[in-house]
């Protein structure tokens, strides 16, 4: 989700409980304070997708997913609204409204936000101790990047066509099911292709 870039500087205290009163989210990064901007359709339909499918495989389990309204706060005190995440120890810190500890966490990026997110948050992300996949989501275009702990964050990449085995919740997705409904030319070609072997 992109960011808007007018920060202001507050406390931590300040802003976490600021957060619980804002009508609008906020990350708190190096001790500054930035408004996130809203989602696309696109936005929001591969976020749904997402959280869907890893709600219902982890219904029964130890593990839960959440949307973008939980925090998470990084090892350098940064506190960040990924996508959706998993956090499967229910160990939770500022009265439930963060996490310190997730197992997944997803990021659906746009032109605006790449270097961000695969930047900034990566390089935040993988020292959080308990991660252990962080999936990055072109909404523009089909492209789903898995960095894994278990392969010393080193990224695969994975496109309509292919399916993605997310380890830490033992759990298979088809890059197709991610874009379901999603409006752009890759998803548009791959499914009236799809539709012409048919006929």
């Amino acid at each position: 989700m992109s960011v808007v870039s007018k920060p202001s500087t507050l406390t931590v205290d300040e802003y976490l409980q600021g957060e619980l009163v804002s009508d609008i989210k906020h990350e708190f990064v190096d001790g500054q304070v930035y408004a996130m901007a809203g989602a696309s359709a696109n936005h929001n339909r591969i976020c749904g997708n997402v959280l869907r499918n890893f709600g219902n495989h982890l219904y029964n389990s130890k593990c839960e997913a959440h949307m973008s309204d939980m925090k998470v706060k990084t090892p350098l005190g940064n506190y960040r609204y990924p996508d959706v995440l998993v956090v499967c120890d229910n160990n939770y810190i500022n009265d439930s409204y963060a996490t310190e500890t997730p197992t997944i966490l997803v990021e659906v990026i746009s032109k605006s936000t790449r270097k961000t997110d695969e930047q900034i948050k990566r390089m935040e992300y993988i020292n959080i101790p308990t991660l252990q996949e962080y999936v990055i989501i072109e909404q523009d275009y089909v492209d789903v990047a898995v960095f894994r702990k278990s392969d010393d964050w080193r990224h695969t990449n994975y496109f309509l066509g292919d399916e993605i085995h997310f380890e830490s919740i033992n759990l298979t997705l088809s890059v197709e099911e991610i874009y379901h409904r999603v409006d752009n030319l890759d998803v548009i070609e791959y499914l009236q292709q799809k539709q012409e072997e048919l006929e």
